[in-house]
């Protein structure tokens, strides 16, 4: 029997973020017994506290703004906005507030155990737990998974211990608008804050040690992004290395170098955008048989279990893509293994959306990797300026391009840039994972006027000629 200090479970889940909490409630709905151990007050993890919806919010409002200055090219005109941040940061609390008691509620009539505190491994079947007011416990469990996350990487080089200078977590608090802000990275965090920032009033400069913005993303889908945030961004300075930083009397001294030659810019802010690392150390992961990459990600198989056989990883600390829905349906992939079922993360299409604006979407198969990976494709394209809602929401740059196979005509890949990217993307995904071919989407009827429809089209042109496109034969 187990002491007052001592409790049992058939699955313990290391973390409430996206990941975390859906594999908890995937369990109780089965009938396990199960306990979720959280870090903090509020469950959801990063992506609702600190990442994912608070940026969304904020970029809501940046679109607004942003809209608000351009109608006056439509014949409406509106005063300047005026920013009142501390309503601004209570709405975007709110949110999170709101759907984070969500996460709560539905714990307690899941029947799941829902604990504030660290997790750490004593064994590979016992918990320690820490809360904190210091108490502590043991948790002897069946089943583990651990979902505990990522954190924003800040290399020695940047960690001033200044305000100043920050992560993501750091930039969405909102404390101020600076005039002049330096984003380090130019991949989807930086670029997503610094559209933020920059609509509500800052001189935003961008830094990218790579020759283009978002590394690894479609060239051709980043060139329309590129080319309206060169219009709201002071500068970007690609191929350029931020060699240091330097707190001074009225900001911070960056040391940019390019080309051989190092200049000095001075800024009221710096945010460090260079990527996450998983949270996989100090979790007691020696004391089991789990083991790490060389980049410090859990190792697992297509099940999401470890070399520890009684532990499971999913979401973030399980490897890249560190996506949120990466995580959810890995949760649902570790529950199925854990009750028996035959069930593997074998997912072809794994979205990923740039939430600027325009938007940045695709899933499948890229043009760049099928040229990396010697993979013949057939690429079929349909330019937004074509597309009469495209043109009735002023928003003619977007691009829409479907990836097949030559031979068979299956769609193995999509990428859209224009407003709204993310939310189109799920068609895309159904089509590469149910193996669908370009007839099917061509002939599938699509609402009109919609942006849906450059999905249709982009298909329809890959037999010959899209309605409202033509190419002249070769």
């Amino acid at each position: 029997m187990p002491t007052p200090n001592e409790m049992e479970t058939d699955l313990v889940v290391i973390g409430a973020g996206p990941g975390g909490y859906p594999a908890a409630f995937e369990a109780a709905d089965h009938g396990l017994r199960v306990t979720l151990i959280n870090g903090e007050p509020r469950p959801g993890g990063v992506c609702l506290n600190r990442g994912c919806i608070p940026s969304k919010a904020l970029l809501h409002v940046a679109k607004l703004i942003n809209e608000s200055r351009e109608s006056r090219h439509w014949g409406v005109t509106f005063a300047p906005p005026k920013i009142d941040l501390e309503s601004l940061r209570k709405w975007k609390d709110e949110i999170i507030g709101k759907l984070s008691g969500g996460i709560g509620e539905l714990s307690k009539r899941r029947g799941v155990t829902l604990i504030e505190g660290w997790g750490t491994f004593a064994d590979s079947n016992t918990v320690n737990i820490q809360r904190p007011d210091g108490s502590t416990s043991q948790l002897r469990f069946k089943h583990a998974i651990l979902a505990t996350g990522s954190s924003p990487a800040m290399p020695a080089v940047f960690q001033k211990h200044d305000a100043r200078v920050t992560d993501s977590t750091g930039a969405l608090q909102l404390d101020s608008v600076p005039p002049r802000l330096l984003v380090v990275g130019g991949g989807y965090i930086g670029l997503e804050m610094g559209t933020v920032y920059a609509a509500l009033g800052s001189r935003v400069v961008v830094v990218e040690m790579t020759d283009g913005l978002l590394p690894g993303a479609d060239r051709e889908l980043v060139r329309p992004l590129q080319k309206r945030l060169e219009s709201s961004f002071e500068k970007i300075h690609l191929s350029t290395k931020v060699e240091s930083l330097e707190i001074v009397k009225d900001g911070v001294a960056a040391t940019l170098s390019a080309e051989g030659k190092s200049f000095v810019e001075k800024f009221d802010k710096v945010l460090v955008s260079i990527g996450r690392r998983p949270n996989s150390q100090n979790l007691g992961l020696d004391k089991t048989r789990v083991q790490l990459d060389d980049k410090g990600f859990v190792k697992v198989d297509h099940e999401r279990r470890t070399t520890d056989p009684n532990i499971f990883a999913i979401g973030d600390v399980a490897g890249e893509p560190m996506l949120a829905h990466k995580a959810t349906r890995e949760a649902k992939v570790a529950v199925g293994a854990i009750l028996g079922e035959k069930t593997s993360f074998d997912n072809r299409a794994i979205p990923a959306v740039v939430f600027t604006d325009p938007e940045i979407a695709w899933c499948g198969l890229t043009e760049t990797q099928a040229k990396a990976q010697n993979i013949e494709v057939a690429v079929a394209r349909f330019p937004w300026g074509a597309s009469g809602r495209a043109m009735t929401l002023a928003r003619t740059e977007g691009l829409t391009k479907i990836l097949f196979d030559p031979k068979t005509q299956r769609v193995v890949g999509v990428g859209i840039v224009g407003p709204g990217a993310g939310e189109l993307i799920g068609e895309a995904v159904i089509a590469v994972e149910t193996a669908a071919v370009a007839r099917d989407l061509a002939d599938s009827i699509h609402a009109h006027p919609t942006l849906s429809e450059t999905l249709m089209e982009a298909a329809e042109a890959a037999f010959g000629q899209a309605t409202h496109m033509f190419r002249p034969k070769r």
